[in-house]
């Protein structure tokens, strides 16, 4: 764990700050020192002395928002682009992740881990299933149960419309930057097996790459 990640973790161990950086994660889009004040109730003179700190720990990136005619332009604050990881001792299942990406690329066994990941979305989606005893899911209710499973697994969704789930985190990045032929199609394949494990024929994952973000999307007919 490098000095970087203990100074992100020990500047989101205040809840005021954790709350801010979610609200200006989950924003998708840069956020002034009053709206990040008013999204937790404090002033604005506080929320920049944690909104400042939140960028010194490399957490947030801070600019200027174009002014107007009149005024000085506003201060903004939107997430760096940054991964935070914590383990004690240091574990390196990044490296074991990129010797087995590569091992599939030179033996190409694609198919073999598309049929992987859509048995592991298929278990997972069965498991949720299960668990929270749902009966027919029409497409609406499938992705908002889809939704609320995909956030605990990183994704960051956000829904567009009522049949329309948007990704807006990729879990697998560095990787699908690095092969994205190959972590795509897993994702898809994964995202797909879910749906399928959950029941929800009518919810497709389909691939619609947007820069920033995940590559599929959950779209309900």
């Amino acid at each position: 764990m490098s000095s970087a990640d203990i100074k992100a973790i020990a500047a989101l161990d205040d809840n005021l700050r954790w709350r801010m950086y979610t609200f200006i994660r989950a924003e998708r889009r840069p956020v002034t020192r009053d709206e990040a004040a008013a999204s937790v109730g404090i002033s604005r003179k506080l929320a920049a002395f944690h909104l400042d700190k939140l960028v010194d720990a490399g957490l947030l990136r801070a600019g200027y928002q174009a002014a107007g005619k009149v005024g000085r332009a506003p201060k903004v604050y939107e997430p760096a682009n940054v991964d935070v990881r914590v383990a004690i001792p240091q574990r390196q299942h990044d490296v074991l992740a990129e010797i087995l990406m590569d091992a599939v690329v030179a033996e190409d066994v694609q198919d073999a881990a598309v049929r992987a990941a859509a048995q592991r979305g298929e278990k997972l989606g069965t498991s949720e299933r299960d668990k929270a005893k749902l009966g027919r899911l029409g497409s609406e209710r499938a992705l908002t149960v889809a939704q609320e499973l995909l956030a605990r697994h990183g994704f960051e969704p956000a829904r567009d419309s009522p049949t329309c789930l948007r990704l807006r985190d990729c879990p697998f990045h560095p990787l699908a930057a690095k092969e994205p032929a190959l972590v795509c199609g897993i994702n898809q394949a994964f995202l797909s097996g879910l749906l399928e494990g959950l029941r929800a024929p009518t919810v497709r994952a389909v691939l619609e790459p947007t820069p920033g973000e995940c590559c599929v999307r959950l779209r309900g007919d």
